[in-house]
């Protein structure tokens, strides 16, 4: 829902941390969680490392908000869910995300979220909904190559995120 906006860009910020450029990360240099392949298309011109280091909460957050939030449609989602999804949009893309939703309340995994996944999102629990996407979340992680290094942490977070998206679904509180 629109309200959670808020919380979930700053709960997604607490997972991706600050600057990165570890050697087994495909995404490479990395500030915010956001890359610099995606920053530069983003903003539509190359960048180094210092304009990657510059990268400021207030900054990036309009471009979470249109390449993720608003692409995941989070202001139509069900508390919890909508932040449920939209972390695993940030953590494995968009495509995947909306697959993922889609194939746990059964509607045609397309990856474009539209009113047919909304409308089966509504004929389910959301808590139910974000156990589900959570289980394949942490399925998905578990096959990948870089595991091994970035599992735990993956793990971790995943758990978090469910409990937080769980909880959020069960009150209605953002």
């Amino acid at each position: 829902m629109i309200a959670n906006w808020e919380k979930a860009f700053a709960a997604v910020l607490k997972h991706e941390g600050g600057w990165s450029m570890h050697p087994k990360d495909p995404g490479g240099m990395t500030n915010l969680g956001v890359t610099k392949k995606a920053w530069e298309a983003y903003v539509e011109k190359p960048v180094d490392e210092a304009e990657m280091r510059a990268l400021t909460p207030e900054i990036v957050k309009p471009f979470y908000k249109r390449q993720y939030w608003d692409k995941i449609k989070g202001d139509d989602l069900p508390d919890g869910v909508d932040y449920a999804v939209y972390d695993l949009a940030v953590n494995s893309g968009v495509g995947r995300a909306s697959k993922m939703l889609q194939e746990a309340v059964g509607a045609t995994a397309d990856g474009m979220i539209g009113k047919g996944t909304l409308a089966a999102v509504a004929q389910h629990p959301p808590d139910h909904v974000v156990k589900l996407i959570s289980n394949a979340r942490l399925d998905f992680l578990q096959r990948l190559s870089t595991f091994d290094t970035f599992g735990k942490g993956w793990t971790r977070r995943v758990n978090e995120v469910q409990v937080a998206a769980s909880e959020l679904a069960r009150s209605g509180v953002a």
